[in-house]
């Protein structure tokens, strides 16, 4: 779905690097606070002070120009679209020539802090909503390729949901061979795990799934790695064994030794890893959140395959959604 989006816009729409932003001056904003910090960025809270309006500076670090041509270049193709962050300005300061974005402001509070509160019916409402941003990037062409809770923030009084930091989203091309060495470590899909290069919009829907199982299951992270290797543990010993192998023949990879362990059946000739049912991870503490809908939502979502796992459109029309999407869909024309 969307595969060939970019191929029906003329160049210039994913052609960043040839892409030239305009630069305004940064006078007119005032920081009031500090509101966090990346590996690439530094994010205050700042005052227009021509409109008085709250908004968020992000100051980006020295990176490559490109980096940051494709950042603006999508967040630009992205302006209007249903739940993601709009950009508002591009500055640079006159003396330091410093590169700043400029955002709208969104209330929020820590994601750790938020979870545990959430209903339910929270829970379907905000992951929908999260489904909205998705396929409208992807729909526009664009993977984001760095989902997780930190990058979705939501105003719990408000209902209102926004996905940001786009620095690392891309445009999809068809076969085309993309960087392995995105998304955070514990919401990585095994396809960059296993260095499948050419993968699609189906990597933020893996990333959705470790999002949202961490919500239902009431734990973070779903898949805990102490680094990328142990990662890709992490989920076999979930997902099976079986399952790696399934997907090492398809796409005709060879695993590193290091892995070979997690294929090799056992003596008896039974896989190393069963797969584990979903409900097995089931409690009392959280039996409220992971009831069958949800588990079977779930497991869509987190398909070892890339290619089988749900698109956005078909992940909206899960049941599990019934008793939101209206509400959704109603605020969707607000």
């Amino acid at each position: 779905m969307y595969a060939n989006v970019n191929g029906g816009e003329q160049k210039s729409y994913w052609d960043y690097e040839s892409f030239t932003p305009t630069w305004n001056p940064a006078d007119k904003y005032e920081i009031v606070r500090k509101l966090g910090r990346g590996k690439y960025s530094e994010v205050f809270e700042v005052i227009n002070t021509e409109t008085d309006q709250r908004v968020v500076i992000k100051i980006l670090k020295p990176v490559k120009k490109t980096k940051i041509k494709r950042e603006i270049r999508i967040l630009t193709n992205l302006r209007g679209g249903k739940n993601v962050i709009q950009l508002l300005d591009t500055v640079r300061d006159t003396n330091s020539q410093t590169c700043s974005l400029i955002f709208e402001y969104v209330e929020t509070v820590d994601f750790k802090v938020l979870y545990p509160t959430l209903t339910d019916l929270d829970i379907r409402y905000y992951t929908f909503q999260l489904l909205q941003a998705l396929d409208f990037c992807h729909s526009r062409g664009i993977m984001h390729r760095d989902v997780k809770p930190h990058n979705v923030m939501i105003d719990h009084e408000t209902r209102t949901l926004r996905l940001i930091d786009w620095g690392l989203a891309e445009f999809y091309h068809p076969e085309q061979e993309y960087n392995v060495r995105v998304a955070s470590r514990y919401f990585k899909g095994p396809e960059l795990l296993v260095k499948v290069k050419d993968y699609d919009y189906s990597l933020d829907i893996w990333s959705l799934g470790c999002m949202f199982g961490g919500m239902i299951f009431i734990t973070h992270p779903l898949f805990h790695g102490r680094d990328n290797d142990d990662q890709l543990v992490r989920i076999v010993k979930v997902i099976g064994s079986e399952s790696l192998e399934a997907y090492c023949q398809k796409y005709v990879l060879t695993l590193e030794s290091k892995f070979q362990s997690l294929v090799t059946p056992m003596p008896d000739g039974r896989p190393r890893y069963p797969r584990r049912e979903w409900a097995r991870f089931v409690t009392a503490s959280n039996a409220h959140l992971a009831h069958p809908e949800a588990l079977d939502f779930l497991d869509k979502l987190l398909q070892f395959d890339h290619q089988e796992r749900v698109t956005c459109q078909e992940a909206m029309l899960h049941p599990y959604f019934d008793p939101v999407r209206e509400q959704c869909l109603a605020k969707r024309n607000n």
